[in-house]
């Protein structure tokens, strides 16, 4: 049996639902091995983030040099960074062919800050023209371009100020916009593609992570961008659908094998 992995990036969340843990068990139900380079200690629940303890850019840099010796990995993602030194520790170590989906995690659902104001500069100068695919939601894509980002027109134009500015791909996320769908809209070189699902009446604590991590996977596999943004959006729908709700109430992502029409999603992978 061949093995396929894919790392992870990113900042650790006790509570499983977020995170490098979340991230894990989405490369799992997509069938790939997870590796991890943890980027900062946390102390949160679903609901609250009590404390954010960075790890140094020098150990952030060690455990992506130790895996990139030992496996062949085929694709990574980012997600809580925290620092400017650790958006450019990643920026620095990561490979310029290696597919890296860049999740620019700022705060959390909860509304706990995961990312040091002075690392916006970083992120965007260094880390994001490094990105194949940036997963931004609505919030995230109007404190990296400066504008309002809540309809359909202004997400093609976010998306296409961020791809100026390096990145390969944007996928501006439309979960907190309203509306009876949840309609991601993907901006690459071909042109802009809607991703669609039923939106739920809930908010789910790490289904960022979720769909970022199942995008990460299927490149990783060898899939197209749009493959991967298709397969991504079926996973994470399912996973908001079967969400664990914790003992404080919130909801958690809960990714799993999930075949395509369960989730109700356009367009299927695969398609153009």
């Amino acid at each position: 049996m061949t093995v396929v992995y894919a790392a992870t990036i990113a900042g650790s969340d006790p509570s499983g639902g977020a995170g490098v843990q979340v991230d894990l068990r989405t490369f799992a139900a997509a069938g790939t091995w997870g590796l991890s380079v943890i980027t900062a200690l946390t102390a949160q629940t679903p609901s609250a983030v009590r404390a954010v303890e960075p790890v140094s850019s020098r150990m952030i840099a060690s455990q992506w040099e130790a895996l990139l010796e030992a496996f062949p990995i085929g694709a990574a993602k980012t997600g809580m960074l925290a620092t400017a030194d650790a958006c450019r520790a990643v920026a620095d170590a990561v490979p310029p062919d290696l597919p890296l989906v860049v999740d620019p995690v700022m705060v959390a659902t909860s509304g706990g800050r995961l990312l040091e104001e002075s690392a916006i500069e970083a992120l965007t100068t260094r880390l994001l023209p490094r990105a194949t695919l940036l997963t931004p939601n609505l919030a995230e894509a109007e404190a990296l371009t400066g504008g309002p980002v809540r309809t359909i027109e202004e997400m093609l134009r976010a998306a296409e100020a961020l791809r100026s500015l390096g990145a390969g791909a944007v996928l501006v996320k439309g979960g907190h916009a309203e509306g009876e769908k949840a309609v991601d809209l993907l901006v690459d070189a071909e042109g802009a593609m809607p991703f669609s699902a039923r939106r739920l009446p809930f908010d789910v604590h790490g289904s960022g992570c979720c769909l970022s991590a199942a995008i990460t996977a299927r490149l990783a596999q060898g899939a197209s961008l749009r493959d991967a943004v298709g397969f991504g959006k079926f996973v994470v729908s399912a996973a908001i659908a079967g969400a664990v709700t914790a003992p404080d109430g919130r909801r958690m992502a809960n990714p799993r094998p999930v075949q395509p029409q369960v989730c109700g999603c356009f367009p299927p992978p695969g398609a153009p």
